[in-house]
């Protein structure tokens, strides 16, 4: 994906996506403890905070915001080695703060 998600169903499906890599991630972890033990350190953190924004947006509490979402202070520093799926969650932070790509012209 190039841009922004259009709908809030797109954004919707961004934070799916976003869980669902990082069960993924988990398991792989748990598997290759060995090679992928650095992964293990941030994925519980980063799932709470991917869950709760989740949740926000299922009972409509969430908002956009001009702010970082919580789990950008625990991407921010890792590499897409341990976290294949980062740009994944960029995107999520960025279309946070800077909302749905809507076109004006629509």
């Amino acid at each position: 994906m190039l841009g922004r998600p259009k709908t809030a169903e797109q954004y919707v499906d961004l934070v799916e996506q976003a869980l669902f890599e990082i069960e993924d991630l988990r398991a792989a972890a748990e598997y290759d403890m060995d090679s992928m033990g650095a992964a293990t350190e941030f994925l519980q953190d980063l799932e709470r905070d991917v869950r709760k924004l989740r949740a926000s947006m299922a009972d409509g509490s969430y908002r956009f915001g001009k702010e970082n979402l919580p789990f950008f202070n625990i991407i921010r520093h890792q590499d897409e080695r341990i976290l294949p799926f980062r740009q994944l969650l960029l995107k999520i932070n960025e279309t946070h703060i800077e909302g749905l790509d809507v076109d004006d012209d629509a």
